[in-house]
This record gives structure tokens, C-alpha cells and sequence, in this order.
């Protein structure tokens, strides 16, 4: 029988949905048990069907889905599995989404838009969630769009080692926040690797209309190596304009850190030009090689998911592992 067990007590289920199976083998391994065999499919016109191959009857199920491309398939399927395991009398259901689907629609620009991350939340809810597992959620508040546990994952630990063995003797490093929403996050890379932190505000050119065309630099940038974090990469022209601007004025290197590679369209070829030495991610979502390049770095994010389960299942504590981080 798959899964880790306490005689007589409780037992650990973890089943995996479609969209990224290499990640839950990866956690799976970490955690020293197997992803339960699960029947998935699809149906002629688009349905989706999940049945598992043992009982889950009084379990501690965790189930992992990446919603990478083709999301909205991605996001059905882990309702439809979450819905199986419930009604499969599995005793507590958490939802392990590495990356929080619609996080960047996390409340009203405009009269008459939806709140589609909050709608995320209901929707898991009613499926039978107990508790939901995010990394870097793009928007704190989203913990609160869910009527239970959220566990808020950091990948600054994960990406930080690699940086400072990599760069933590360059005494020119400095931390650039690419736009005025990523300040704190830059803050916090600032404060750890003790160095200056610079910020890219974008304007408009009164002269060039509908069009963010002036990038002014808060900070000094000149001959600095410059590491750029952000939470997550779509299409890549915020990272390349801001890396362009930092090489005008004077950056001898640019770096760019990110916990999620979403990498739409044209986001390969903006990424490898000339003006980012090196992009370095982690494998929340999958990356295929046809989104790969010569520069990019891709980081396992299997380890710290495999932490917070494990404290998750013994009631330890999440909070532990960031230093009380929020």
C-alpha cells in the first residue's frame, strides 16, 4: 500500500495530477514514499475523469498540480480529484498548487472585473479542500481568500543558496526590484545578502502615448552586477526592458531571479538576449527544452515541498521553516 503510515494512526496519501508528475516524484522521493497510481483521463470532447487505484478511506491526502500551460484544464482536474478523494472519505485534503492560478487577478482595477484568485479559493472549497499549499503567492492577501489553512511557501531560500555561492563574494552585487510592486521582496534579498538595492520605476514619455517607454533607476547601477528578482516570469518584457535599462546605464551584469517560469510566447527569445547574463528559476511549473535556453538555470523546488508536507502531516510547523517569515 502506497503512502507513509503510523500504525493504528494516520496515513499519508499523495497523488499527483497531470500537468507536472516529474514534480511529485520528486517530492515524493524527498519524502521517502510513492504518488498513489491514480486512473486520469480525458474524454472525446474535453471531460476529465480521476479515479485511484487503492483506498484513501481516513487518509492524509495531498494533491500536487502545476497549472502550467493549458491551466484551465489543469485547474479542472485537481478540482475533479480533490472532489474523488472526498468523496472517498479521505479525513483532510490539501492542495498543493506550487504556483496559485489567477494570483495576479487578486482584486478590482476596474468596475465590473472579476476577483478570479478569490473564485480560485471558493472553487477548491466546495471541491472538498481542507487546506491549501502555494509558493510566493503573487498577493499575500490571497491567504485570506480561502475559509481555512493557507501555507505561504518562500523559494527565497532555495534560490538564495545558489546566489550566494554563486555571487556572495561579488562586492559590486546589487538587488534591483524591476518594478515598485517587488520593493519588499527586493528588500528582503537586500537585507540577506547585505548588499544596495536599486528600483526600476517605469513612466509614461508624455510624448508617446499609451506606451511605458522611460525606465528611471532609483539607485546606483554603474559597473554593479546586478541580480533583478521578481516572483514570476510570463512573457518576459518587463524582465528584458528592465535588464536593457540597467545595461544603458552602466550595469556590467544583469541576473534574474524568479520562483515561477510561466514563459508564454515570446518569453525564450526576450530572455536570452544579450542584455541577461543568466535567468534562474525553479521548477514549480515544468520546463520543458523547447522553453529552454543556454542562460537559464532551473532550481528543484521538490525539497522545501516536501518539508512543509511532512510538517503538515506530523502537525509540526510551516512558519519554522522561513524564520517566522510572513
Amino acid at each position: 500500500m502506497s503512502g507513509i503510515s503510523h500504525p493504528g494512526e494516520k496515513r499519508m496519501v499523495l497523488v499527483s495530477g497531470r500537468a507536472h508528475p516529474q514534480l511529485a516524484e520528486d517530492v515524493a522521493e524527498a519524502l521517502g514514499t510513492e504518488v498513489l497510481e491514480t486512473e486520469t483521463r480525458t474524454f472525446a470532447n474535453g471531460e476529465l475523469y480521476a479515479r485511484y487505484s487503492e483506498s484513501v478511506r481516513g487518509a492524509d491526502a495531498f494533491v500536487i498540480q502545476s497549472h502550467t500551460d493549458g491551466i484551465n484544464e489543469w485547474i479542472m482536474e485537481q478540482l475533479i480529484m480533490v472532489d474523488a478523494l472526498k468523496r472517498a472519505s479521505a479525513k483532510r485534503i490539501t492542495v498543493v498548487m506550487p504556483c496559485y492560478p489567477y494570483a495576479r487577478q487578486d482584486k478590482k482595477g476596474r468596475g465590473r472585473e472579476p476577483i478570479s484568485a478569490r473564485l480560485m479559493a471558493d472553487l477548491f472549497k466546495t471541491a472538498g479542500a481542507d487546506r491549501i499549499m502555494s509558493v510566493d503567492l503573487h498577493a499575500s492577501q490571497i491567504q485570506g481568500f480561502f475559509d481555512g489553512p493557507v501555507d505561504h511557501l518562500f523559494a527565497m531560500p532555495v534560490l538564495m543558496d545558489y546566489f550566494k555561492e554563486k555571487l556572495g563574494d561579488d562586492p559590486n552585487l546589487t538587488v534591483v526590484s524591476p518594478d515598485m510592486g517587488r520593493v519588499r521582496v527586493a528588500d528582503r534579498w537586500s537585507d540577506e545578502l547585505g548588499s544596495p538595492l536599486a528600483i526600476i520605476h517605469k513612466r509614461r514619455d508624455p510624448k508617446v502615448a499609451n506606451q511605458v517607454s522611460v525606465h528611471e533607476i532609483v539607485g546606483t547601477v554603474q559597473g554593479r552586477t546586478c541580480l533583478m528578482v521578481d516572483d514570476l516570469i510570463d512573457t518576459g518584457g518587463t524582465i528584458q526592458k528592465a535588464a536593457e535599462a540597467l545595461k544603458a546605464n552602466g550595469a556590467a551584469k544583469v541576473v534574474v531571479a524568479a520562483t515561477h517560469a510561466v514563459f508564454s510566447g515570446p518569453a525564450k527569445e526576450r530572455l536570452s538576449c544579450e542584455a541577461i547574463d543568466e535567468v534562474v528559476v525553479t521548477d514549480t511549473l515544468p520546463v520543458p527544452e523547447a522553453k529552454r535556453f543556454d542562460t537559464l538555470t532551473v532550481l528543484p523546488i521538490a525539497p522545501l515541498l516536501a518539508r512543509a508536507i511532512h510538517e503538515v502531516f506530523e502537525d509540526g510547523s510551516v512558519t519554522s521553516m522561513f524564520d517566522g517569515a510572513a
